[in-house]
């Protein structure tokens, strides 16, 4: 296996994690960049883009990152707050009006922001169609009522989230979050990171593979550690929050390999670009790149102050979040005590650990679900061991 690219003296741990992240995990295609007070020190990529075609991952390969997009998201929210035209603990409907329906009038932004709003899944799965075209789901969320009562729990929103927030930018800003995302945060920074990706950019992406999935179903309880007993109990009932979060479209398996799909915007879910425009990303938000720096460092603690932590009401599992972005939870040490940011779906991870100046992306294209999955963590731990 051949790893391109390079790491600064010291960050030589993190290319030998990466490289048994192929030899011994599994990994199809993937890259790791990691910034350090502003520089990048760490930039790798190598295996398959596409393994249909043979085509290898290079330098500009871009990846769908799944829920790695909510960090960006996110990020959006806190920049239209840092300039005085959002208020995150306003009502939603002050900016949305026709969300204060079914009695969510007084539901501030900042509780769809840490999943505390209750609008985790909707009543009647929107047609995926209509759900892609913005339009449809967004009035299926204003007319919904909570699963829960407002505030008093926390629990993901593993799709609804992107539509929730990202109206609530589209109304603030006028321009929808893909727009928003590319002319206020990756045109400045110089970074590859798409909600909506255009026509122009499709070749650069790579398909995803997905490892075999276990069927909960066939898998007797007592084979399955205590901990996760309430996690599969609610996975395996068709009725529970857990699945119904992931069934707000019809059909609800959404093909993430879709043109169509990447086309539109799913705030949430759909994110496409490099570990090297997120790490970049994250290192804005701690500090200056090349004399940018998005969120001051108030905006940055605001954000990072504990809103959720607890058993969450849809996994069903310890978590913690702050205002959009995950933090570090029993379970999921994600970068370190003091980091912030998100995870995505089957193994992509992006975050910031101001304490120590360093931000962290890792994409993948091999999917790895149901199962233990060591990459990220292998290199969040080698980068632990690099020289400081």
């Amino acid at each position: 296996m051949v790893i391109d690219g390079r790491v600064a003296d010291g960050y030589e741990t993190v290319r030998a994690a990466f490289a048994a992240n192929f030899a011994d995990r599994g990994d199809v295609g993937a890259a790791v960049c990691v910034y350090r007070d502003g520089r990048p020190v760490v930039d790798l990529w190598g295996g398959s883009a596409d393994p249909e075609t043979d085509r290898t991952w290079d330098r500009d390969t871009i990846q769908l990152v799944y829920s790695a997009t909510k960090g960006v998201t996110a990020t959006a929210a806190h920049l239209l707050a840092q300039r005085g035209h959002l208020d995150l603990d306003a009502p939603v409907a002050q900016y949305w009006p026709e969300f204060a329906a079914a009695g969510k009038g007084e539901i501030p932004v900042r509780w769809l922001l840490s999943h505390q709003a209750g609008l985790a899944a909707v009543d009647k799965p929107v047609p995926l169609a209509d759900a892609l075209a913005w339009q449809p789901m967004v009035e299926a969320l204003a007319a919904q009522a909570p699963n829960w009562v407002p505030g008093t729990a926390h629990g993901y929103h593993g799709r609804t989230f992107g539509w929730l927030v990202g109206e609530v930018i589209r109304r603030v800003s006028g321009r929808s979050v893909g727009q928003f995302v590319a002319e206020e945060i990756a045109g400045p920074l110089g970074i590859d990171f798409y909600i909506g990706l255009p026509e122009a950019e499709r070749h650069r992406v790579s398909r995803l593979v997905f490892a075999p999935a276990v069927d909960l179903a066939t898998v007797p309880m007592d084979a399955i550690p205590a901990e996760l007993h309430d996690m599969v109990a609610a996975l395996r009932d068709p009725e529970s929050l857990a699945t119904r979060a992931f069934q707000v479209t019809d059909p609800a398996d959404i093909d993430f390999n879709s043109p169509a799909v990447h086309a539109a915007e799913i705030p949430s879910s759909n994110g496409i670009g490099s570990a090297r425009g997120l790490a970049r990303l994250y290192a804005s938000l701690i500090g200056e790149v090349d004399g940018i720096r998005l969120l001051t460092p108030e905006t940055v603690a605001d954000a990072t102050r504990v809103q959720a932590d607890g058993i969450d009401r849809v996994v069903m599992l310890p978590d913690r979040y702050g205002t959009g972005y995950m933090l570090p939870a029993e379970g999921f040490p994600l970068g370190g005590a003091t980091s912030f940011g998100h995870p995505g779906r089957g193994g992509s991870l992006a975050y910031a650990d101001p304490s120590r100046g360093i931000a962290f992306a890792y994409v993948t294209n091999y999917i790895i679900e149901g199962a233990v999955d060591l990459r990220a963590r292998s290199l969040v731990e080698a980068l632990d061991q690099a020289r400081a």
